[in-house]
Order: C-alpha cells, then sequence, then structure tokens
C-alpha cells in the first residue's frame, strides 16, 4: 500500500500538477489584466485619451447670474478620467442625479467666458444602462389633417426595411420635399425641430424616444453645436438612431454628452449665449491607464498591492528583474537538456544581459578584448605563484582598470564600442577570466577555448529572447508567467536521462554494439 501511495505521489506527477495549476493561475491573470486592467500584449499600444472643452459665452445682463451645463455620464462606452472647471468669480456645484454643473456670479455684467474641461478614455467593457421601463407615452393630440398625415408616414414607412423607428426616419426623409409634409415638418428647420417632431411621429405609435446630443472625437475639432440624434425604447431596450441615414448605435469616436432635456445651456440672466465644444486627443500607456480602470472596476484583484502601483523608478528596476527567470530558463535547457558546459553556471545570463545594455556588435568586441587582455595578465601574473585570493583580487582590479582606460578612450574618441565596456559585471568578467586561465593550466587550450565558446553561444541564444521588447513587456505585464518558468526549471531539474551532445557521444559505441 505505502509503495503503490509513494509510486503515485512521486516528484515528478507532483511537480507536473503544480505547473498545470500555475499554467491556469497565469491565463486567468492574463485573462483578467487584459478584460478589467487594460493591458495589451504589445509594448507600442497606446490609450486615446480625448479631451473636451466647452467654452461657455454670453452676455451678462446687470446682476445676479445662474448657468446650467448638462454634462455627460459615465454610462456609454467612455470613463472619465478627470474633471477641470474654470470660472472666476462663480461659485460651481454638481448636480449628479441631473448630470449638469450649475455657474453662479453675483454681480456681472457685459461679456462672460466659463470653461468646462472634460479628459475622457475609451471603456468598451461598458455599455449603457438606461432605464429599463420607462414611462408609458399618450398619443399626441392632434388636428384632422395632420393625423391624416400621421397615418400615411406609418403606411409609407411599412415599404421601408428595417425596424419601426428606422422605417419612419427613412420614410420622413424620403418624404421631406413633398409638400404635403409641411404639415409635419417646415421644410426649412433645424436638427432639433425635427427629432421634436420624430418624437411625436413615434409618440404616435406610444414608442418612447428623446433626444440626445453628441460630440465627435476629433482631433482639433470645434463646433458650435452638438450633433442631435434620437434614442428610442424598441424591443426592451434604447437603441440610438442616426436622423440622417437611420443607422442604429453610435458611430466610432462619438461620446454622448446628453440625453434628453430640453437644452443642453440654459443661461438666467444673460443673453446671446452660446456653447462651444473643443476636442484635444492625447495618449497614455495601458499600463499608466490600469490604476484608473482599476479603481472603476472593482473586482476581486486589488490593484494598490500590485507592482504597476509602484514608482516609475522601482517598476523599472522590477521590469530588468522580471526577465531574469526566462534568462535563467535558457540557461537550464542548455545546461541539462542539451548538456552545454559554460563558465559558470548563470554566466551566460548575466554576459547576454550586458549585451542588451550594450549592444550585440559592440558588447562582443568589447567582451573579447577584455577576456583576451585579461588571459594575457593573468598568465603573466602565474609565474609569481601567489595564493588563490589575491590572484583574483589581481585579476579583478586589473579588470577595473581596463574598464577606466577602455571608457576614456572610447569618450574621447566617441568609439561607443569601446565605452560599452563599463556595462559588463566586474566580478563575472575576472571569474571567467580566472576560470578560463585554471582550464587552460588543467585541460588545455582545446577545452578553455571550447567552454569560452560555449559561454557565447548560450549568450547569443538567452540574448536574442529576452533582447525583444515585446518579450520583455509581456514578463513584466504578465508577470505570472514567472510562476510557471519557475515549475518547469524544477521539473527539468528531475530529468536523469542522456543530454543530447551525450547521446552525439556515445553514439560510437551504440554503433559498435549494433
Amino acid at each position: 500500500m505505502k509503495l503503490c501511495v509513494r509510486k503515485f505521489f512521486t516528484i515528478r506527477k507532483m511537480l507536473s500538477f503544480f505547473l498545470l495549476l500555475s499554467i491556469a493561475y497565469a491565463s486567468w491573470c492574463c485573462y483578467y489584466k487584459i478584460k478589467y486592467w487594460g493591458f495589451t500584449t504589445s509594448p507600442k499600444e497606446v490609450t486615446d485619451i480625448w479631451t473636451i472643452e466647452a467654452k461657455i459665452s454670453f452676455k451678462a445682463l446687470k446682476g445676479d447670474v445662474s448657468v446650467d451645463l448638462s454634462l455627460p455620464t459615465n454610462k456609454d462606452n467612455f470613463e472619465i478620467l478627470s474633471e477641470e472647471i474654470i470660472a472666476d468669480g462663480y461659485a460651481v456645484s454638481h448636480d449628479k442625479n441631473n448630470n449638469k454643473v450649475t455657474f453662479k456670479g453675483e454681480n456681472k455684467k457685459g461679456k462672460q467666458n466659463l470653461y468646462y474641461r472634460l479628459n475622457i478614455y475609451d471603456d468598451f467593457q461598458k455599455e449603457f444602462s438606461g432605464v429599463l421601463e420607462p414611462q408609458k407615452i399618450k398619443r399626441p393630440i392632434l388636428a384632422e389633417e395632420e393625423k391624416a398625415q400621421m397615418n400615411k408616414i406609418w403606411e409609407l414607412a411599412e415599404l421601408q426595411k428595417g425596424d419601426k423607428v428606422q422605417r419612419a426616419i427613412k420614410t420622413v426623409n424620403q418624404e421631406m420635399a413633398n409638400p404635403s409634409m409641411s404639415l409635419v415638418l417646415p421644410l426649412k428647420h433645424t436638427a432639433k425641430e425635427y427629432a421634436e417632431k420624430m418624437i411625436q411621429i413615434l409618440a404616435y405609435k406610444r414608442i418612447p424616444s428623446r433626444i440626445v446630443r453628441a460630440v465627435k472625437l476629433e482631433e482639433g475639432k470645434k463646433t458650435e453645436k452638438p450633433d442631435i440624434m434620437l434614442e428610442a425604447y424598441y424591443d426592451n431596450k434604447w437603441i440610438l438612431y442616426d436622423l440622417n441615414t437611420a443607422n442604429i448605435g453610435l458611430p466610432k469616436n462619438w461620446i454622448v454628452f446628453q440625453r434628453g432635456g430640453v437644452s443642453l445651456l440654459d443661461v438666467h440672466g444673460g443673453e446671446d449665449s452660446k456653447v462651444m465644444f473643443s476636442v484635444l486627443k492625447s495618449v497614455a500607456t495601458p499600463l499608466k491607464m490600469a490604476e484608473y480602470r482599476a479603481k472603476n472596476n472593482k473586482f476581486v484583484v486589488p490593484y494598490e498591492y500590485s507592482v504597476y502601483s509602484l514608482p516609475i523608478l522601482e517598476q523599472n528596476t522590477l521590469k530588468w528583474l522580471m526577465i531574469f527567470p526566462l534568462a535563467i530558463l535558457v540557461v537550464v535547457i542548455m545546461r541539462n537538456v542539451i548538456g552545454v558546459s559554460t563558465m559558470g553556471t548563470f554566466t551566460p545570463m548575466l554576459v547576454a544581459m550586458a549585451l542588451v545594455k550594450t549592444g550585440l556588435v559592440s558588447g562582443l568586441v568589447c567582451f573579447s578584448v577584455m577576456i583576451f587582455l585579461g588571459l594575457l595578465m593573468r598568465a603573466m601574473v602565474a609565474r609569481l605563484n601567489l595564493l588563490l585570493v589575491p590572484r583574483i583580487s589581481f585579476v579583478v582590479i586589473f579588470v577595473i582598470l581596463l574598464i577606466q582606460v577602455l571608457t576614456v578612450v572610447g569618450y574621447r574618441l566617441n568609439y561607443e564600442i569601446i565605452s560599452s565596456a563599463i556595462f559588463f559585471p566586474i566580478i563575472i568578467t575576472a571569474w571567467i577570466i580566472e576560470r578560463a586561465s585554471i582550464t587552460w593550466e588543467e585541460e588545455g587550450a582545446r577545452n578553455t577555448l571550447k567552454e569560452i565558446f560555449n559561454t557565447l553561444i548560450t549568450a547569443l541564444i538567452t540574448y536574442v529572447v529576452i533582447s525583444s521588447e515585446y518579450v520583455r513587456h509581456i514578463m513584466f505585464a504578465f508577470n505570472e508567467f514567472n510562476l510557471v518558468i519557475l515549475f518547469i526549471v524544477m521539473l527539468l531539474g528531475t530529468y536523469t536521462g542522456y543530454r543530447l551532445t551525450e547521446l552525439m557521444r556515445f553514439a560510437p559505441l551504440v554503433n559498435n554494439k549494433e
């Protein structure tokens, strides 16, 4: 019985089970960050931030002034990032229930300018949540001629395609030039008059509807009036319609500034009032916007306890640390699966990290020069028969002096290859020189050059993996993958079979046996 239990709970099976759990956990975290925090797999993707400025202008009559401006809400496919109000000498109050801001001033006279600035960003996870069951409306009271015209419109609407509201809009647009339509809508009319008449036409069939004012998000756009659309309660939901085309839905890069209501701007104590909208676009990285999205989406994972809430300096440090496990995995595969021997266990990884900082060509040239000169000096010191610690100390000091000389020469000659020496780890470089010297003495020049070559090959493979900007971004943004790498490394640690180089090494014995 104990043997069966022990056989069932082997180390490899346990590690495989935890690996599957880590993969499931990392997959869920990636889905969570992409859906709720707005993370992306590309480091070059950005989030659009739109600044909409409403400039309110009017002429104040001598006395007190009150100004009401209708505001958008977080109910459509956008989120409010911040608000800013510039109104010198005015008391400002927000009425969140009615979605408006009120400016009140005393003893105002002459031209007045008030500014309301809104910063928003896209949030396509949200949908408008309007009133599900609007109040039932009564049919409008019409004269006989108007009633006859209404019936004719709805008869012609049956010939159109689309839902009831679309058919009515298309019919009115087509019959606009018909003289008999003047009973319903004058030939010269404003967009607001047209929308109000459509509300009346839909009310004739007891379909609730309301005016919607929208602003197009276009770089450098300036407009005195927002565009007017129609929203009708049809098929148990609110649907937005374009009054010109009868298309359904809010077009891309549009924002609804007001739903319902008689007017966008109300000014008491002033005249010649108008509101002008200006639009400005800026961008931000998904990591920067994640904090705002996390605040607006109160879910399981608290953003304030994540690494992304740290200051930028700490984040940049951790960004490099997060790539270390992937580099370690490459070294483990090269040593334990392929069977490549290197100068030190993680020396190739550190060399690869240095190559990322210096650049591939300049880093390799600088590294080769340092190793060559270091080996030359180490061979000269070997004749002095120094003890181990002083000998290694000499190599370390020599590497420091060499880096200093190369850096100064590179700076004076404006030669980047030489100045790249400063990025190489001093102790690791000294250890490679010392290890190569000992190997040269004990195993000969061939094995020494072979280990140096293997170290460079492993470093180059590691460099190719970690130098990718996309890989570094993914390992930082979705750092749960490091947990997966942890169990992969542990599983590779249970492998006791032949390495690839050993298969090639023992191939002659197998052939002789056959």
